[in-house]
């Protein structure tokens, strides 16, 4: 693939590596990237080569979220309708439109991906913010380098939250509380006490760290790894993820609609700027 394709896509040795590759934008998701991701995620499982898959992510950070701001947002553009059943989102208005969406290519292709029938491991590093944590909690494993940073700041737009919410099955739910609450970042060693990634290495180890998992994994039965990820699933949705995640998703859309009654758009007036702007001010009190 050229540098310009969203997703870059290779095999080596029965480990399928698909990287997120809009690096000027810190990765920010926009409906591209996800039909790309999901593309590469179906050629991976299609191949009976592929045993292991790792989701990477180009530059120098995993995904900085959902796009928000950049000159490839495309809120108004049709998509195809993989993860759910629903009508066009193009021509609706207010929370018809935003419904529709996002239960598509947020909540919907989520959890289409957790359900890959193959091992599945996140490769973070850098900045892994709101959007950037789905497609890492979707993945079976994370690995992180040690600069790797998590946080999830949506509640500054009074949102519960991201809409794959995960947050108090992937950590404990008093720390759930505590990142949404305070939207601070966590760091890669305080999200490993966590449990919430699986070990933290040096970020000049991080892709031979990686290499080295995904091989060990590639040595087992196929069928043995699909049916070992399906019975760990459903005992997290027997503990109440799944359903806990649908009644989240209510709340995300009526915080959605409160801030377009009150204030100037669905995101409370607040854009990628303002957000990272808020954010800059938050760790300036830390440190004073």
């Amino acid at each position: 693939m050229s540098d310009e394709d969203v997703v870059t896509y290779e095999v080596v040795d029965q480990v399928a590596r698909v990287t997120l590759n809009r690096p000027e934008y810190r990765n920010a998701q926009n409906s591209k990237m996800t039909y790309a991701l999901d593309a590469a995620f179906q050629r991976a499982t299609d191949d009976d080569a592929v045993k292991v898959i790792v989701l990477a992510g180009n530059g120098k950070h995993f995904c900085a979220g959902h796009d928000i701001g950049t000159p490839g947002r495309d809120v108004d553009q049709t998509f195809e309708r993989k993860a759910v059943i629903w009508w066009d989102h193009t021509d609706k208005e207010g929370g018809d439109q935003r419904f529709a969406r996002e239960s598509e290519v947020y909540l919907g292709m989520c959890r289409r991906w957790r359900e890959i029938p193959k091992p599945v491991i996140a490769q973070v590093h850098g900045a892994c913010i709101a959007g950037g944590l789905m497609l890492a909690w979707a993945c079976d494993f994370i690995i992180a380098s040690d600069d790797a940073f998590f946080s999830d700041p949506v509640v500054r737009m009074g949102i519960p939250g991201v809409e794959y919410f995960a947050h108090p099955w992937v950590m404990n739910p008093r720390a759930a509380k505590e990142f949404l609450y305070s939207g601070d970042r966590f760091t890669a060693d305080r999200a490993l006490a966590l449990g919430m990634v699986n070990q933290v290495v040096p970020a000049e180890e991080l892709e031979s760290t990686v290499s080295a998992l995904a091989g060990r994994i590639a040595q087992m039965p196929r069928f043995g790894l699909a049916l070992t990820k399906k019975a760990v699933n459903q005992a997290e949705d027997l503990q109440g993820m799944r359903a806990g995640m649908d009644s989240v998703f209510g709340l995300h859309h009526f915080a959605h609609a409160h801030n377009a009654e009150t204030s100037e758009n669905a995101l409370g007036g607040l854009d990628a700027k303002s957000m990272a702007a808020k954010a800059r001010e938050n760790e300036g009190k830390e440190q004073g």
